[in-house]
């Protein structure tokens, strides 16, 4: 008779070796340089994490950059920003692309500096020396001018809201020479030089008109242009309609402060807006965002507003794809996860938590896939009852409100594997962090686990989502496994084309090299 034990024990010698260490210093596999600066450009902020500082995480992509070449590193800019709605990294990007010198800036700079924030993000990169400079060089100047000299009005006021630099700190520094009257007037106006009032743009002249005689109409400029000034209950309501969608998101306890939601029907009016499809598209919002709206949500806004944002949350996430065969989702749980997802920034720290994000994927992959298996993961596999007729912030919180111990990445595979169980694809959503199952030598017990059920699950596929800024996977990148980083829908859809077989070989790392710059 065959030696079972022996066979057993080859099986393993043929998996990869673990090639890298985590921030735990347990074994894992180091991504390529294009796939470590896709990894950090897609889910980091800039803002330290659990495992690493902010200025850890800006050495390393400024490192990958020099690696990888300046065509990609455009690719990654563009695709952070449009599909990964990311800022603070894509705007890092084109800088460094700008300090490179390369012909692919003035392309990436229209794609990724967008908005105004987009523009004072770019020039206080460019400005701090972080690439290589201090002062924005010829062509960065050139191209800021263009952006100052081509924006409208309403696009210049957005702009106007906010410091370090300010946008008329960026009007000085460029010195814009607009075609227009009203521009020229603009410029003065903002950076408080002589202007001919006649000639400034509407919207600042009914802002300015409303701060000389508050009888006149409430101009529809940025409402932190208003807050300064003494606002009626009404004036407040006027706010809250022509308000931008993720404007009135991030403003719904200020809205109950100042009595709008006891105005006739102002309840209804900002609940439609909420639900507005279109509007939820067009605001390129996080799905996560909505979730700490609705956990922000104070005891005086009124429960339709709470429930509009239930509905906002499954209009946000209707593009998450019904994946065919048996799928099995993964969220780790594990105390490294309790840390925000977007990094710690003082007073400012999002409350929003990795765990939270992995919950809310995990619950909006259940809602589209009702037979889908969620098997949460700590030190072991966390019994947890979810139901995929509740809704997905119902769901998530149930799922965010576990946990708490070490980190096993193995452990719902090994589960799996005990229960002899079958399933076509595998989601794990985690910061890939496993040290509870480390081992020394060989493969990492990840793939030794995967190894085991792919015996029983031959065409079985392994997405790994990470949503931290780091640079080692517990599962390495082959044919049946995927590793993608990031917090946007986008991410469910090329998992679901991955588990179709509709993704290049390159996975990933593949979809950002098929943009076209």
């Amino acid at each position: 008779m065959a030696n079972t034990q022996l066979f057993q024990s080859l099986k393993g010698k043929f998996l990869p070796q673990a090639n890298a260490a985590n921030f735990e210093g347990a074994p894992a596999y180091a991504m390529s340089p294009r796939h470590q600066l896709a990894q950090y450009a897609a889910t980091g902020c800039l803002n330290a994490t659990y495992y690493a500082s902010a200025e850890a995480q800006l050495e390393t992509v400024l490192e990958l950059c020099k690696e990888v070449d300046a065509h990609f590193v455009a690719q990654t800019a563009v695709y952070c920003r449009e599909r990964g709605y990311m800022k603070d990294m894509p705007a890092l990007l084109t800088a460094t692309l700008a300090g490179k010198g390369s012909p692919e800036l003035s392309r990436t700079f229209k794609r990724v500096i967008n908005n105004g924030k987009m523009l004072r993000n770019f020039v206080q990169i460019m400005r701090s020396g972080a690439v290589g400079r201090k002062s924005l060089g010829t062509r960065p100047k050139k191209l800021v001018q263009a952006w100052l000299n081509n924006a409208s009005e309403k696009d210049l006021l957005s702009a106007a809201v906010g410091n370090a630099p300010s946008l008329a700190d960026v009007v000085k520094m460029v010195h814009p020479k607009p075609a227009e009257a009203w521009r020229e007037a603009f410029f003065a106006w903002l950076i408080g030089k002589a202007y001919d009032p006649q000639a400034l743009p509407p919207l600042v002249k009914a802002f300015e008109a409303y701060k000389a005689d508050r009888s006149q109409p409430l101009p529809n400029v940025p409402f932190q242009m208003l807050t300064a000034l003494e606002l009626s209950d009404q004036a407040w309501a006027q706010i809250a309609r022509q308000s931008g969608w993720q404007m009135l998101r991030m403003n719904l306890n200020t809205f109950a402060r100042h009595g709008v939601y006891a105005l006739p029907g102002m309840t209804a009016c900002i609940a439609e807006k909420l639900r507005d499809a279109e509007a939820i598209a067009k605001a390129m919002v996080f799905p996560y965002q909505l979730m700490a709206a609705y956990a922000a949500a104070n005891k005086e806004i009124p429960m339709e507003i709470s429930e509009a944002l239930q509905d906002a949350m499954e209009i946000a996430l209707n593009n998450v794809p019904e994946i065919a065969g048996k799928v099995v989702v993964c969220p780790d749980v594990s105390g490294s996860m309790h840390s925000s997802a977007t990094g710690y920034r003082g007073s400012a720290t999002s409350a929003v938590r990795c765990i939270d994000v992995a919950a809310l994927m995990a619950a909006a992959m259940l809602r589209k896939n009702p037979d889908t298996l969620v098997l949460p993961f700590e030190n072991d596999v966390v019994a947890c009852n979810v139901n995929p007729r509740d809704s997905v912030m119902t769901n998530a919180s149930k799922l965010a409100s576990i946990g708490g111990g070490g980190t096993n990445c193995s452990a719902p595979l090994a589960q799996l594997n005990k229960n002899k169980a079958k399933a076509d694809l595998v989601i794990f959503v985690s910061d890939n962090e496993s040290w509870v199952d480390a081992k020394r030598g060989g493969a990492t017990a990840t793939m030794r686990e995967w190894n085991i059920f792919k015996q029983r699950n031959p065409n079985a596929r392994l997405a790994c989502i990470d949503i931290t800024p780091y640079s080692t996977t517990q599962a390495v990148e082959r044919a049946d496994i995927l590793n993608i980083g990031g917090f946007s829908d986008d991410i469910f859809q090329i998992v679901a084309d991955f588990a179709a077989g509709q993704l290049s070989s390159a996975h990933w790392v593949g979809e950002i090299q098929s943009i076209v710059i």
